[in-house]
């Protein structure tokens, strides 16, 4: 509610539209009628669905495949973007992998944070981008810090990163500053 209620703000401030990002807990994807309340939030705030991607653990969705995925597509159905965050430290299995109807994959950053020094994370991560570009899904690296790993993702086809390397983690006020820095 808080996230989406930010969003709208600013986008009735005029800022450029966003999508926001929110992690759902393991509690919260498994209560009852969880579609029908993240709907209830969206008509509250006045917020399209298009601009909220929830961000689900790969842990979480392989507790109960079959409910995730029934939950997953009530949530798509009303427009909610959905990705798997953490994707690669959790025990998803790839035939499970193409029946979730998400749209991006989050590479840890725990694969991340040793590019370029480290031949596996390099192997692993640059696996992940084309798995998730052949599957039609968008990617993005969690945890980019340094100049040589944002080239090493750019090369491998990383199409979005996040991480210190553009900004720590700000208080909404600040992210409007730097949102409205970035227009001009």
């Amino acid at each position: 509610r808080t996230a989406c209620r930010q969003l709208k703000a600013w986008q009735d401030a005029g800022l450029p539209p966003l999508i926001v990002s929110v992690n759902v807990s393991a509690r919260q994807f498994r209560e009852r009628n969880w579609a029908a309340r993240v709907a209830a939030v969206l008509e509250e705030t006045c917020l399209e669905a298009r601009y909220l991607e929830l961000e689900l653990t790969e842990s979480l969705i392989m507790q109960d495949v079959p409910g995730a995925i029934a939950t997953m597509q009530a949530l798509e159905a009303i427009g909610v973007h959905l990705a798997i965050d953490d994707f690669g430290t959790g025990y998803s299995s790839l035939s499970a992998l193409k029946r979730f109807p998400v749209r991006r994959l989050k590479i840890d950053r725990s694969f991340v944070t040793d590019i370029p020094h480290d031949a596996d994370d390099m192997a692993i991560t640059s696996a992940i981008i084309s798995l998730a570009q052949k599957l039609g899904l968008r990617v993005i690296a969690e945890g980019v810090e340094t100049e040589a790993q944002v080239e090493f993702l750019q090369k491998s086809g990383c199409g979005e990163i996040q991480g210190y390397f553009f900004s720590q983690p700000l208080p909404g006020e600040d992210f409007e500053v730097l949102l409205s820095s970035e227009r001009r």
